[in-house]
């Protein structure tokens, strides 16, 4: 057993506890690349939503996770890796692509931050360019109950799936400015618009 499944069974038997509910996972593809734009809140997100899935999950996240002793260590054991936030990181752009070319499972958060209110933002485009270079689908995913979670996630907690969106279905008309942004916006909104788990 890898690290990796034995995390994630720690957590699952935890969240099943915790009333946890799931919705969509069908809607996750079997095989090839795919890009998981999901909402963020809390720092437990990203195990939250790793858990629900049947495929790994390999996490970018910002670079000041990694240099907390031990625990970035653990990150990156996981699969996780670093990105520098605030410039256009070629390193995490690349190992993205890396990912994505071995058929792998890359999850993002396209949001510019974390926001405890759990509004949606607007989508960051280089998630659009790293679909356009991969062919990966794009699966909106979001997550409820994750802030707080061990005092007010009883209950609470859920994740809900989508519909992978292909570069296909996602074609800006014509006289758009800025496609990428405008594909983000349609990312994102998908996310938005994901029911909260029955």
């Amino acid at each position: 057993m890898t690290l990796y499944s034995f995390v994630k069974r720690i957590f699952r038997f935890q969240f099943k506890l915790m009333g946890w509910k799931m919705q969509g996972v069908e809607n996750m593809p079997a095989e090839g690349p795919v890009i998981l734009a999901m909402n963020h809140v809390s720092l437990w997100d990203p195990i939250v939503a790793a858990s629900s899935l049947p495929r790994q999950v390999s996490f970018m996240a910002k670079e000041e996770l990694f240099l907390i002793p031990i625990l970035g260590r653990i990150f990156l054991k996981l699969g996780a890796f670093p990105v520098k936030r605030g410039q256009g990181d070629m390193n995490a752009i690349r190992q993205s692509l890396g990912i994505l070319k071995e058929g792998r499972v890359l999850g993002l958060f396209p949001e510019r931050a974390r926001l405890a209110t759990g509004t949606v933002q607007k989508g960051l485009p280089g998630m659009v360019l790293l679909m356009e270079k991969s062919k990966a689908s794009v699966v909106p995913i979001k997550v409820y109950g994750t802030r707080h979670l061990l005092t007010k996630g009883w209950g609470n907690l859920a994740v809900v799936v989508g519909k992978p969106l292909t570069a296909e279905m996602l074609k800006a008309p014509e006289g758009v400015g800025n496609h990428r942004e405008w594909i983000a916006e349609r990312i994102m909104q998908a996310m938005l618009e994901l029911p909260e788990a029955k």
